[in-house]
């Protein structure tokens, strides 16, 4: 297992890598900047934007895009609850087995299952994509350097071809992409969702909570982490402070 996911994770990060990068060399572009709320010391995920972002990716992009890291149970953490949970996963078949004649069979999916992948191998993804490989979204914010700014600048970055620019065939361009050229059109549309919450489903917004869900799903221990590390912090704070009381009353004691 931990050799398949090794397999898996590495496969992942060349398939991102693959896509090039917005700032290779004689093509740098300088991302958008975002105010990130999981972003700095004291960041913790805004989890209304990540449960919006879940819709997003479900209804937008889990037709082309896997999650194969991610486990249903794990939606926990942001807010959803056991039965909502189940109910997430129930919408999704799996091939299990075998069974007591020694058969495969499809069964809904269950909380301990991870996201499933739209297609059931490379081969069948590029066909269905004009050869273009849809990468598993597992990792996509910890592919590249300020990852969160990339993938919310790609999203919000399809525009009008310049007159000066050549099109290849087949292909949309894209302002934050390596070359300018991208075979996935563009994902999102004002209104390709309606949320439950009433907020409006812009581009911008979309692409801002779709980029903290899987910000999260990269990371979801991020504010754990930054917690042990505020009080790993406080407690050499302290302790540097008796070293030095204790320094004091030495030489004092000397002098």
């Amino acid at each position: 297992m931990r050799k398949l996911l090794t397999s898996l994770s590495i496969s992942v990060v060349v398939s991102l890598l693959s896509l090039g990068s917005a700032q290779a060399a004689g093509d740098a572009v300088e991302l958008k900047s975002v105010s990130w709320k999981h972003g700095g010391l004291f960041g913790t995920y805004d989890r209304a934007a990540a449960q919006r972002g879940l819709q997003v990716y479900r209804e937008v992009c889990a037709g082309c895009h896997g999650l194969g890291l991610v486990a249903f149970r794990t939606l926990a953490d942001l807010g959803f609850s056991e039965e909502e949970i189940k109910a997430l996963a129930a919408e999704s078949e799996f091939v299990d087995g075998p069974d007591g004649d020694g058969e495969m069979f499809e069964r809904p999916g269950k909380p301990s299952d991870k996201f499933p992948s739209p297609f059931p191998n490379e081969q069948a993804a590029r066909a269905s994509n004009g050869g273009a490989y849809p990468p598993d979204l597992s990792l996509i914010t910890k592919a590249r350097a300020h990852g969160d700014d990339y993938l919310y600048s790609l999203l919000t970055g399809y525009t009008d071809v310049p007159a000066d620019f050549t099109l290849a065939e087949g292909m949309n361009y894209n302002a934050y992409f390596a070359g300018h050229q991208i075979a996935m059109p563009s994902p999102l549309s004002d209104d390709a969702v309606e949320y439950a919450d009433g907020t409006p489903a812009t581009v911008d917004q979309m692409a801002k909570d779709v980029t903290v869900f899987l910000a999260w799903a990269a990371e979801p221990k991020l504010e754990q982490r930054k917690s042990v590390g505020l009080k790993v912090i406080l407690f050499l704070l302290i302790l540097a402070a008796v070293f030095y009381a204790v320094k004091r009353k030495v030489w004092s004691d000397l002098h």
